[in-house]
């Protein structure tokens, strides 16, 4: 399958991806901080042990299969985390009080940990992805350019798509479950537009808890999905020409970086 997009297929113009719907989505405050301020953040390392997994993922999938292994996977871990910090030096300090090293090589051992429980959920010997970490876009009818980057496109024998997504951490809560479903939504609509095809399966792989799971697609959830896009962004659009983004406190309040800055909390 190629997996390339060229630079000229999608105009030029409005744009989002999946990470800044759902920021919309939870809090408007939060898509204004992220999406337009352009704020920065302190890499955590929880979100850091992600990007490094996602790393030794494709990697993996990078050697033939029958040395696609846990054993294999702890050893790309080390070059994946190298990669990382050479890649976003910012990232290297995650661990300023750190003097010896143990906390590093306690987060190490935390990231392997969950990288072994991968192998109890697939088994990538017996995969061959079709892509991977592959960026995708597309152009709706409305005219609104949707974009990101899927962690894997499995393809069957007959043709049919399915849409893969890693998380280092747990299984949410169901009220979180429909965005991490919205976001794979949102990656099955892009393909729709861009190959002619409904991908007709979607799995998110929660390395975290242990559990995968697994929906299949129809063309009119597809449908929704795009309205739903459609919605997301003119309420951006509305907000941004009001310049009112009103704030949606939650639980994610307690995780969120921007605390300092936002009047809803105290």
């Amino acid at each position: 399958m190629d997996t390339t997009v060229a630079p000229e297929a999608v105009a030029q113009g409005p744009s989002l991806s999946p990470s800044r719907a759902g920021d919309f989505l939870t809090c408007a405050l939060l898509y204004r901080f992220r999406a337009i301020d352009r704020l920065p953040e302190p890499p955590s390392p929880e979100a850091v042990r992600g990007t490094v997994i996602h790393r030794v993922l494709e990697l993996l999938y990078d050697r033939p299969a029958a040395e696609r292994t846990p054993a294999e996977a702890a050893r790309l871990l080390a070059p994946a985390w190298a990669e990382v910090r050479a890649a976003e030096p910012e990232r290297s300090d995650l661990f300023p009080d750190d003097p010896d090293g143990d906390a590093e090589r306690a987060w190490l051992a935390g990231a392997d940990a969950v990288l072994a429980r991968y192998f109890d959920l697939e088994d990538p010997r017996r995969l061959e992805p079709a892509a991977r970490e592959v960026a995708v876009s597309a152009r709706l009818p409305s005219g609104l350019t949707v974009r990101g980057i899927v962690d894997r496109i499995d393809e069957r024998s007959d043709g049919a798509l399915r849409v893969v997504d890693y998380k280092s951490g747990r299984a949410p809560a169901p009220e979180w479950e429909r965005r991490a479903l919205f976001q794979l939504r949102f990656y099955a609509l892009v393909l729709q537009h861009e190959r002619g095809t409904v991908p007709r399966a979607l799995r998110m792989v929660y390395l975290g808890s242990g559990e995968v799971l697994d929906v299949e697609v129809e063309p009119h959830d597809l449908a929704l999905t795009e309205r739903k896009v459609d919605a997301v962004w003119a309420a951006i659009q509305e907000a941004t020409t009001t310049d009112t983004w009103e704030p949606t406190p939650s639980a994610a309040c307690r995780w969120c970086s921007f605390r300092d800055r936002c009047p809803a909390v105290d």
